[in-house]
This record gives structure tokens, C-alpha cells and sequence, in this order.
């Protein structure tokens, strides 16, 4: 059978053998789990084998690795595609594009841009360099592509006019969104879901509510593009940011109707938002109507109603959803006990927080950073500094063992060395410094001001403390300057 000529799906799925889907190149990949390191070794042991492999294969296989955002083996099973046999349409140069921006960087996905054939240069492969572009934030960069886009009069879609105004959002200037929406219109290209999507989001945030109705309106005036329940979660979530409950949950109301396909996150964003206007009764109705679409109800799910509950004051309620998970868990997910968890700190159960924690462990859960984080605000709340940093100790140290990093907020850092300052206590604070420094590289002038006051409020030196200013590049205000001269002395 010869190999097929594109990535994607270009073979119906009926019309394969049940043979070729049980050999399926993502069922080889995927068996052993989905993490990096798993899949990474399938993947090995694949190109290193002289299985066959067929291009709708690949094109599954890579589209799983994409949402699984496992980019790196994405990129090396699409480098080697092409040693068998496989030549990349100008789509799969555009994906490729993509991947090698995420791996390799922005300037190696130029580089590749650059040295591809000028046929492949098209709205697909510019689209995608575009896309890096906006995702980075190189304003000047994107601006400038779009403007060369135009100049060769590349078949226009509504994506590359999307990727600039979500760049736009990002950057904090939703003002000149309605001045893109105008030269799209001008192109006469159409208008997708995601386009008014974001253009609601840009006129809410400066605080236009009226202009988002007005494109509600539009929308439904046009009729070419079909209002899905995603542009009404964008809209209650508008209209509760906005206070105005009552609009958004009608805008609710109507979520749920386009919710045909019975798609999870819709419930998802439901639960959220009818938890976030206060509305416990419907909150617990969607999580019915939830648990009867879902019978095998996803961790995400029961952390997502346990945290509505514990928001809108039902600890009770949240308890009875917890025990209902735990007991038919297959794997104890240690977020799901976190909420419970964080939900016994605030109220003070701190004897119930410690026996939920010790349980996760039993049942072979690990304590990760945000465990840690919560205990340690508790510590902090209750003055017991001690343990707070002894937790935010372990919290770096947990989060540093998953491969990531975990960082104290600068409110805590702030509070901690407040205290040292208050107390004297030049030990303390010299001890925390060095358990921030395996979370932070910088750990920034406040840190070192407050660090020199603890000194001089103690009446203890340091000669090294300049040299130390030095190594940190940190620059100190007159005040601390001035305590340098007293505390900085041989």
C-alpha cells in the first residue's frame, strides 16, 4: 500500500483495517503513558526500527502531540518523516514552522521560513511565522510581516488578523483591535468565531459593554458564522467580570442550549461561572447535568466543583463531592485534595487540613508545591514563621523535584523579611535568603534594602555585604547607602 502524500487525516477512518488502527503509530507512542520521557522512548525505538508507517499516522500521531504539548518528540518524528518517504505539503511546512519555533526558538523557525522554496511560501507558512511572532510578542516583527503579507497580496484569512489582536490584548492595547476589525471588513474577509470572540474581549476591557452587545448583535445580524456556546461563555464571563449577574446568566442560559455535542469544557466554564455569580443552586444542577453526560467524571471536573463550593461557603457540600471522588478514584490526584485542603486552612481546621494531607499520602499522593503554599499561608496568617518558611522550603524544594520551579509571591517575601527586620533576627533572614535563592536568580533590590536594615537593627557587619551588592548587580537606595557605612565595616 503506498504511503499516503499528506499529513492528516486524508483516509476516512472506516475505511482502515482494524489491523492498521491497533498497529497505529500514536497507539505505539501513547501505550506506555502520555509523559514526555515515555514517549520520547516509543518514539526512539520507532525511528530506530524499519517499521512501515502511514502518512495519516503521522498526521494523527503529531496532531495528539500538539494538544498533549509534547513538542519536542513532535519535531523529531516530523524532521524524520521525510527520510521515509514522506514529502511535507506546504500545510506540514507551516506546522513544522510551528514546532521549531517552540522547540528551537523564534530565529530557527525564521531560518527554516527563510530557506524553504519559494512555492511554500503562502498564507499557511507566513500565517505561522506570523503566529510566532504574535505568541512572543515581537510586536515590530509581527507588524511588519502583516504589512509585507498585504504588500504580496497573500490569500487573506481571518487568522492572521486574529493572531495580531490577540497579540494586541496581550499587550494591554485593546484599542486598536476595532481599527483591525475595520480593515478586515475592508479586505472583505469574513469574520470567524474566534475574531468576535476576541473583539468582545477587547471592547470589555476598556470597559465597553454596550459595544459588546452591539457585537453580539452584529454577529447575529451577519449570520455567516454561527454563535457557538464558546462566544457566550465569553460573554457571561464579560458580564460577570462587569457585576451584571443577571445578564450573565442569561448569557449562561444560553450556553447550555448550544451545548449540544455535550462538550466537557462547556460544563466546565458553567460550574465556574455560575459558581462566580453566587448561584449555588444552579451550580449544583450543572454539576448533575454534568456527572449524567460524564459518568466517568475526569479529576479536573470534581476539582472544579469542589472549588465552587468551597468559594460560595459550602464546606459541607464540598466534603460530600470529595468523598464521593475518593472513593472511586483510580489515581489520587493531589490537587483535588489541595482544594479541600486550602479549604480547611482558611477556616482554621488545621488538625483536618494536616489528616487530608497525611491521607493523600497513604493513598499514594505526593505533596506538591501548592500543598506546601498552602500550609505556609496558614503558618504566615497565624504568625508562625518558622513553619511558614520551613513549608516554603519545602514547596521550592518539591517544585524543583517535578522538573519546574515553584516562587514565593512578593507579598509573602515582603511579610517574611518585615518580620526578620522587626525581630532583628539577621540569622532568620540570611537563612531564608538562601532557600529564595534556589527558587530565584534574582532576587532583586527589596530583598537586599530589607536584608541591610535587619543588619543595622541588630547592631551586627558584614564586610562582604558591598561585594555582595556587587555579585547581584543590585543598585540600593540613599537610605541603605547610608546604613552600608555602618554595618559594612572590617
Amino acid at each position: 500500500m503506498a504511503m499516503l502524500q499528506r499529513f492528516g487525516r486524508t483516509k476516512n477512518i472506516t475505511k482502515r483495517s482494524k489491523k492498521h488502527l491497533e498497529e497505529a503509530l500514536y497507539d505505539r507512542l501513547f501505550k506506555e503513558g502520555s509523559s514526555e520521557v515515555s514517549v520520547r522512548q516509543q518514539l526512539n525505538q520507532f525511528l530506530k526500527s524499519s517499521k512501515r508507517v502511514f502518512k495519516w499516522e503521522v498526521g494523527d500521531t503529531l496532531k495528539k502531540l500538539r494538544d498533549r504539548k509534547l513538542y519536542s518528540p513532535a519535531l523529531k518524528l516530523s524532521e524524520n518523516m521525510e527520510k521515509r518517504g514522506m514529502n511535507k505539503t506546504v500545510s506540514d511546512q507551516a506546522i513544522h514552522l510551528d514546532l521549531v519555533a517552540k522547540v528551537r526558538g523564534v530565529d530557527a523557525a525564521e531560518n527554516y521560513f527563510v530557506d524553504l522554496p519559494e512555492t511554500s511560501k503562502n498564507h499557511l507558512t507566513y500565517g505561522a511565522l506570523l503566529n510566532c511572532y504574535c505568541k512572543e510578542l515581537m510586536t515590530e516583527k509581527a507588524e511588519a510581516l502583516m504589512e509585507k503579507m498585504k504588500e504580496l497580496n497573500i490569500g487573506f484569512s481571518s487568522m492572521p488578523f486574529n493572531s495580531l489582536m490577540t497579540l494586541y490584548t496581550k499587550i494591554g492595547q485593546p484599542e486598536k483591535i476595532p481599527a483591525i476589525i475595520q480593515e478586515m471588513k475592508a479586505w472583505s474577509i469574513m469574520p470567524d468565531s474566534y475574531t468576535y470572540n476576541v473583539w468582545m474581549r477587547a471592547l470589555a476591557a476598556v470597559n465597553d459593554i454596550s459595544g459588546v452587545e452591539r457585537v453580539i448583535d452584529e454577529m447575529k445580524r451577519d449570520g455567516r458564522v454561527a454563535a457557538d456556546w464558546t462566544t457566550y461563555s465569553n460573554l457571561a464571563t464579560i458580564y460577570v467580570d462587569a457585576g451584571l449577574f443577571e445578564k450573565a446568566e442569561n448569557a449562561l442560559k444560553e450556553l447550555e442550549r448550544r451545548n449540544i455535542h455535550r462538550d466537557l469544557s462547556a460544563y466546565q466554564f458553567l460550574l465556574t461561572l455560575y459558581g462566580r455569580t453566587s448561584n449555588l443552586l444552579e451550580a449544583y444542577r450543572i454539576w448533575r447535568s454534568l456527572r449524567l453526560a460524564f459518568p466517568k467524571t475526569a479529576n479536573v471536573s470534581y476539582l472544579n466543583m469542589i472549588q465552587v463550593l468551597v468559594n460560595l461557603k459550602d464546606l459541607p457540600g464540598a466534603e460530600k463531592c470529595f468523598r464521593e471522588w475518593e472513593s472511586g478514584c483510580p489515581i489520587y490526584d493531589i490537587r483535588v485534595a489541595n482544594a479541600l485542603i486550602g479549604a480547611y486552612a482558611k477556616e482554621g481546621q488545621l488538625e483536618k487540613a494536616e489528616e487530608l494531607k497525611e491521607r493523600a499520602l497513604r493513598r499514594g499522593a505526593k505533596a506538591n508545591a501548592k500543598t506546601w503554599e498552602i500550609f505556609s499561608d496558614y503558618y504566615l496568617k497565624n504568625g508562625d514563621m518558622k513553619l511558614a518558611v520551613n513549608c516554603l522550603e519545602n514547596a521550592i524544594n518539591t517544585g524543583r523535584g517535578d522538573g519546574g520551579k515553584w516562587v514565593p509571591s512578593s507579598q509573602t517575601i515582603r511579610t517574611l523579611m518585615r518580620h526578620f527586620e522587626q525581630e532583628k533576627d539577621v540569622d532568620g533572614a540570611e537563612g531564608f535568603v538562601e532557600i529564595l535563592k534556589k527558587a530565584v536568580d534574582d532576587l532583586g533590590v527589596e530583598v537586599f534594602e530589607s536584608l541591610i536594615r535587619t543588619y543595622a537593627a541588630a547592631g551586627r557587619t558584614t564586610p562582604m555585604m558591598r561585594r555582595r551588592l556587587k555579585m547581584e548587580n543590585v543598585e540600593v537606595n540613599g537610605e541603605s547607602k547610608k546604613l552600608l557605612e555602618v554595618i559594612c565595616v572590617e
